[in-house]
């Protein structure tokens, strides 16, 4: 039985037999490279041993299928054919058989699109997570801060000048006026261990029948935490007009009692995180005093006397 050889099989034979003939003869195998369907490269020769015996021959039975076992695993199935298809088989330019080529569909740029889209995409999910993290965060500390008010508690009053007159307003109208000067001590506590406070407050007031007669305010102030300070506060009132309250100010020229009410909010904003968690209290105070004017020892004010919310 003959057997059918493939394209990687002999090519040439030498004439004569090996037995008749002392001269070896070479034989050459010819197969296509594998980028020859591009027409680029030229076709590639390759020698292949001599051989000493008809046994070792190419066109031996026994070598035959040896040969197509080999071709059959160097070539897909577009290689392998039989004789008959070899003769119906296109070739090319350079003698070769053309072979269909895999076209493939679209172009890498989609692929390049689609990463750098799932990147970007990943950048927006990992930032809206750590803006979400932080957030939660920085509520959890602003919680556990807020517990942190400040404590505080006027200390006393003490009034250096107080005058009362007879005298006329800026417009002219006759009235009775009161100048006076006094100094308040505020004592302020801090008692958050992981932050500071800046201290402030409003007007400070001396109020009499509605009427600010003397005013003042804190000067705003960082204190540290776990810390404690005692706060002087300036309250000055020149020629204020009383109007028609001053028919209730029964004050004689050597002095006297005067009701009044102190009447002021403390501001205190803490920075947990810098500025941005930030924890602020207001605190407003209203004392009712009665202030004898012809004493200027520092008068004390008791803690239950004031109010403070």
């Amino acid at each position: 039985m003959m057997h059918t050889k493939s394209e990687s099989d002999v090519t040439s034979l030498a004439p004569s037999s090996p037995s008749r003939s002392p001269k070896r003869q070479a034989y050459y195998v010819q197969s296509p490279s594998r980028d020859s369907h591009d027409g680029d490269k030229s076709s590639s020769m390759q020698a292949t041993p001599v051989y000493n015996s008809p046994m070792e021959s190419p066109s031996h039975p026994s070598y035959g299928r040896h040969s197509r076992a080999s071709s059959a695993s160097r070539f897909s199935g577009t290689f392998r054919s039989s004789s008959g298809r070899k003769a119906n088989r296109k070739r090319n330019d350079k003698g070769w058989p053309e072979c269909n080529v895999i076209q493939e569909e679209g172009s890498y740029d989609d692929l390049d699109d689609d990463r750098g889209l799932s990147r970007r995409c990943q950048f927006v999910i990992a930032f809206l997570s750590f803006v979400l993290l932080f957030t939660v965060f920085s509520l959890i500390i602003w919680g556990a801060s807020r517990p942190y008010k400040p404590d505080i508690v006027v200390k006393s009053i003490s009034v250096e000048n107080f005058f009362s007159g007879e005298g006329t307003d800026n417009t002219g109208v006759p009235t009775k006026m009161v100048t006076m000067n006094c100094t308040l001590k505020i004592s302020v506590y801090n008692p958050a261990s992981l932050f500071g406070i800046h201290v402030s407050s409003s007007a400070v007031n001396l109020v009499f029948s509605e009427i600010a007669l003397a005013t003042g305010q804190v000067q705003k102030y960082y204190q540290p935490r776990k810390s404690h300070r005692v706060v002087s506060v300036i309250l000055q009132g020149e020629k204020v007009p009383l109007y028609g309250a001053g028919a209730g100010m029964s004050v004689t020229s050597n002095g006297g009692p005067v009701p009044l009410t102190l009447d002021f909010t403390i501001k205190a904003r803490g920075e947990v995180i810098g500025k941005l968690v930030r924890t602020t209290h207001y605190k407003h105070i209203s004392c009712p005093l009665i202030i004898d004017t012809r004493k200027t020892k520092p008068v004390k004010i008791l803690h239950n006397s004031c109010t403070y919310t």
